[in-house]
């Protein structure tokens, strides 16, 4: 049976609590504090970026379709429950035939009872340019119906690793009897 503390010899108590002391503050420890420049981070810069997000839900070829419904998502005026998955085209001008710059790629899901509410999960994948291959993550709440939508940008890889900002949606065009629509998107984001 162990030895209680009482019974522990003043020397042998100070060693066990100076071997874990040691053993919290060692090396081996899961975090550190590390210097930007050793990763050749330098200045901070603020990104403004300007596209079209095109969202297809009616046609041959969509670029968003649902994948998951509740039992009463038919039910609901807002489409409350739906969540869908989108790879919709991001375009340098509204015409869907103009310059691609990426792809939004990720979820969305009616998230609100009480008005068109959408959680919005997507990655904004550029193709185009000095940002191509890099990436945007966007995770934010999209009121569809709201004149201009802010949502917030929370990281990125590439050139934009270490991101942070936010996006302005607003609406182009929206189809109300197909369902596509067309948003502008402005996004300014902080990033090395």
């Amino acid at each position: 049976m162990p030895k209680p503390f009482s019974k522990l010899s003043s020397s042998t108590f100070f060693f066990h609590c100076t071997l874990l002391f040691f053993s919290a503050t060692s090396s081996g420890s899961f975090s550190n504090i590390l210097s930007p420049k050793k990763f050749g981070l330098k200045r901070e810069k603020l990104t403004h970026l300007h596209f079209y997000f095109h969202d297809i839900v009616s046609s041959r070829n969509p670029t968003a379709i649902p994948v998951a419904s509740a039992a009463l998502t038919n039910k609901s005026h807002t489409g409350f429950g739906v969540v869908m998955m989108a790879d919709d085209p991001l375009t340098a001008a509204p015409d869907p035939n103009s310059k691609l710059v990426g792809k939004a790629q990720g979820i969305y899901a009616s998230a609100a009872q009480d008005e068109v509410g959408l959680l919005m999960v997507m990655n904004l994948a550029f193709t185009e340019g000095k940002y191509n291959g890099s990436s945007l993550s966007l995770l934010g709440r999209n009121t569809v119906f709201s004149r201009v939508r802010e949502m917030p940008i929370v990281g990125g890889s590439g050139l934009f690793r270490f991101a942070r900002g936010y996006a302005q949606a607003k609406t182009h065009t929206l189809d109300l009897k197909t369902g596509n629509a067309v948003v502008e998107y402005n996004v300014y984001v902080f990033h090395y």
